[in-house]
Parts: C-alpha cells; structure tokens; sequence
C-alpha cells in the first residue's frame, strides 16, 4: 500500500511539474492560442498549425498538395490560415474535390495563394497601407492580394473580390508568421 502511494505520488509530481514546464514554455515563447493550443515561436508553420483545431481542413489540404516540407522549410513566408468554418463556407463538396490527386495542382495553386514570402507582421502591413489604406502583395502562386483596413481590422481582397478578415494576428513561428483569416483565398 506504501508503495502504491508513493508511486501514485511520483507520478502527480512528474504530471505536474510537465504542466508547469509547457505553462513556462508558453509565457517564455509569447505563445498565442490557435485552436485551442498554444503556437511555439520556435516551432515551424507545420509542427504548430497540426495542433490547431479549428485548422485541420487547411491541415489535411496540405498535406493533400504535398506543402508540408515546404512550409517546413526555413522561409520565412507569411501565411494567411482559413479556418475549418472557412472552408465550411464553401460550396458543398469543394474540399472533398480539391484533395483528390487529380486536382493536386488546382489544390497547390489555391493553398499557395495564401502564401506571401518573407515574414509580414501586423505592423509590417499596416506601415504598408497607402493614403487609401491599401495595400498589394504578391503571393507564392504568383498572384496579388489586396490588403485593406476598417476601423481597426485588417482584411484581404482575393482576385475574384471575396473578402476575408484577419482575426488572430501575430502567430510567430521559426519560419514565418501566421495570419488566421475567416474565408478562403480565391485565385
């Protein structure tokens, strides 16, 4: 019984002492929750956006378009992050479609479209807005999207005039930033 006791011990003291080595991880790295997890500085795009509920559709698109050595790379890249709800807001069966092998490169051209090189902050595209407040960035995929301000909100205009907003800002990663948007990009 003793025995038991100790160890029932030892191991609540190990739980814990986790716990509080992840907690002072987190206050070290300025982490920022995504999804319900914590987004490590010193982690890369992939390693963190993989924890991210409310990711796992731009997760498995990824993965479908064979990114995930890619933006594993060192970068560094800027990356606007649909959520799950935003893919949600497409048409019926347009995902389902997109990551069939058949559409890989229609499925590439779409993701990269969300992709910007170089590290942009919030406060890097905000010093980029012209006197209109707006501003373009040439994407990975070639393309431009158009960023432009409301009161305090950033948003991105796609090519085909859809909108998406910038909700969570300033997700550091090792090699990048990660911007979380409300729709998906259309090139």
């Amino acid at each position: 019984m003793k025995k038991a006791t100790l160890w029932s011990a030892a191991v609540l003291a190990l739980a814990l002492s986790s716990q509080a080595v992840d907690v002072q991880a987190q206050m070290k790295e300025k982490t920022v929750t995504v999804g319900g997890a914590p987004m490590y500085p010193s982690k890369n795009i992939v390693e963190n956006a993989v924890n991210s509920k409310d990711h796992t559709t731009l997760v498995a698109a990824v993965k479908a378009a064979g990114l995930v050595e890619t933006l594993s790379g060192k970068g560094p890249f800027t990356v606007f992050a649909p959520t799950n709800a935003a893919f949600d807001m497409l048409p019926a069966g347009t995902v389902e479609t997109l990551v069939k092998p058949e559409n890989k490169a229609m499925l590439t051209n779409i993701l990269t479209y969300h992709v910007v090189p170089g590290k942009l902050d919030a406060k890097a595209i905000w010093k980029k807005l012209d006197k209109d407040g707006k501003a373009q960035l040439t994407t990975v995929q070639g393309e431009k999207l158009t960023i432009w301000k409301k009161d305090k909100d950033l948003y991105i205009k796609d090519s085909k005039g859809g909108d998406a907003k910038i909700t969570i800002a300033d997700v550091n990663q090792s090699n990048g930033v990660i911007h979380v948007i409300d729709h998906v990009l259309m090139p």
